[in-house]
């Protein structure tokens, strides 16, 4: 049974650094769209960044351009989102997620929450002082 299991959340400081890991089981990383959203309290999950090795087409929020990296190791069968120069309005439960519609390219702002699947139970990121 394929799964995916996200991890690497905590506390940490504005202007701080994490790195979470997306580690899938039961089977390889898609090789289609995959990505990672977050989910803020009392807010919806929102696409945070998405890439495809089909056509190596990537995603990322205008919010964390030039701050988040999205890369996978398909050797170790993982899905990363480095995370750098963090603020505060980055907190949230972070969840990755494979599109369930098999494009070779990533669709515009990601695609929607609702047309991904295989969501891991999240992984906690709190930045604060």
């Amino acid at each position: 049974q394929f799964q995916l299991t996200e991890s690497g959340g905590g506390l940490v400081q504005p202007g701080g650094s994490l790195k979470l890991t997306c580690a899938a089981s039961g089977g390889a990383l898609p090789s289609y769209v995959i990505g990672w959203f977050r989910q803020a309290p009392g807010k919806e999950r929102e696409a945070i960044a998405c890439m495809s090795t089909r056509d190596r087409s990537t995603y990322s929020r205008d919010s964390v351009k030039g701050r988040f990296t999205i890369s996978r190791d398909n050797a170790k069968n993982m899905l990363y989102l480095e995370m750098n120069n963090l603020k505060a309005e980055d907190t949230g439960t972070y969840y990755c997620g494979v599109y369930t519609i098999l494009v070779n390219s990533v669709p515009q702002d990601c695609g929607r929450p609702y047309e991904f699947g295989f969501w891991g139970q999240g992984t906690q990121v709190t930045v604060s002082s």
